[in-house]
């Protein structure tokens, strides 16, 4: 296909203008009432959030945070008619791995910022240089920076083949690829779809699907009978953002395009539920300011819409979630026990595993919860690849 092949330089620049918006709408939000000690059982609660949006307004430093994003090397291309922003951190190692990291929703490039310095320059933080990394972190389509979403039909066998070119574009012949959520969806396909020049595939939050043969679930650990039944718990219990993104994303769109606090809430109330349990309140598992930096590059990109349709592509897509021939690439799983419902032998059978981890730290959000258990191994899984 042809492309425009300009890779240009990009800043995250938002302006004044947008700021003082924002802080005016946190300041009049009109506030629903609740019913008293539900708690988080029926979403987030008012005392929280009120909390939460006053320290957004007055306490958090969205300039700091743009300075701190801005220190990493960003830019952006077309790839298939579609805006595609990246991060691109080179390493001064001579022999270092490139390595695209592919974030999910409700994430964002932001994700990943605590892994940058260690993957790239793993000598300054106690590693190896060996195990040094150039990194690439695109945005999703449709998401943060990569806009405006240039129409339909971007699941993710699209953005698989549009990473894959990124990747060649950059002049990347043999590359590692790492994701989670979204990204452990598109990381596999990448491997399938690019299988000549992707060195190895790593995942965490990966999804395992039972075919329907009771063969397959026998003999499984007490632990694992525990992720088997996560699933059920959240089609009953937790996915009903789920349900009106992959159904009537522009309709969810009106009102998180002009609330600050619905954005707020929609966000946040997964950060409480997909992070490690052990974390009382959200911003106990991944920060306060990296939290509202993740939801404010939602906010100022406009991206609620635009990211639900991620959903809406995969919902309405027959093969999305269709068994496929298994992956040859080799594949690391990293699975939190306290979140995750990957089962190895399922994994196995769809996927070339050769690497398996279990934290018993950290959640969903595993690159900014534990980074630097995730940062090790990536590290100790390519090790073996280089």
């Amino acid at each position: 296909m042809v492309q425009n092949a300009d890779v240009k330089p990009f800043r995250i620049e938002i302006s004044q203008a947008d700021l003082v918006d924002m802080s005016e709408r946190l300041a009049d939000t009109r506030w629903p009432s609740e019913l008293e000690g539900a708690g988080w059982s029926r979403g987030v609660p008012v005392d929280y959030l009120t909390g939460l949006a006053e320290y957004w307004r007055d306490g958090f430093d969205w300039r700091a945070q743009e300075t701190a994003l801005n220190a990493f090397p960003q830019f952006t291309t077309e790839i298939d008619g579609q805006t595609i922003h990246f991060l691109h951190v080179k390493s001064a190692e001579p022999n270092a791995m490139p390595l695209l990291l592919i974030h999910g929703w409700p994430g964002s490039f932001a994700e990943f910022v605590d892994l940058i310095g260690p993957l790239t320059d793993p000598a300054a933080y106690g590693g190896d240089p060996a195990d040094a990394f150039h990194v690439v972190v695109p945005s999703l389509p449709g998401f943060g920076f990569s806009v405006p979403l240039a129409e339909a039909g971007w699941g993710d066998a699209r953005i698989a083949a549009a990473f894959a070119e990124l990747m060649a574009r950059l002049g990347y012949d043999r590359y590692g690829v790492q994701g989670g959520d979204v990204g452990a969806f598109v990381a596999p396909l990448i491997g399938r779809v690019d299988a000549g020049h992707v060195i190895g595939v790593h995942v965490n939050a990966l999804v395992t699907f039972p075919s329907g043969d009771p063969a397959e679930l026998e003999g499984l650990t007490e632990p694992e009978q525990e992720r088997v039944a996560r699933p059920q718990n959240y089609q009953q219990d937790m996915m009903g953002y789920a349900v009106i993104q992959g159904t009537r994303p522009q309709t969810l769109a009106y009102g998180l395009a002009d609330s600050a606090v619905g954005q707020l809430a929609w966000i946040v109330e997964k950060f409480k539920e997909w992070t490690d349990p052990a974390a009382e309140l959200p911003e106990d598992a991944v920060g306060r300011d990296h939290m509202l930096t993740n939801v404010s590059i939602y906010w100022y990109t406009n991206t609620a819409g635009t990211s639900a349709n991620l959903y809406y592509e995969n919902f309405h897509d027959p093969n999305a979630f269709a068994p496929k021939e298994r992956g040859t690439v080799p594949t690391g799983v990293a699975v939190s026990l306290t979140q995750d419902v990957a089962i190895r032998r399922l994994a196995e059978r769809d996927h070339n595993v050769v690497h398996w981890t279990e934290f018993e730290r950290g959640g969903h959000f595993l690159a900014m919860e534990n980074p630097e258990g995730l940062t090790e191994d990536v590290r100790a899984f390519f090790r073996g690849l280089r």
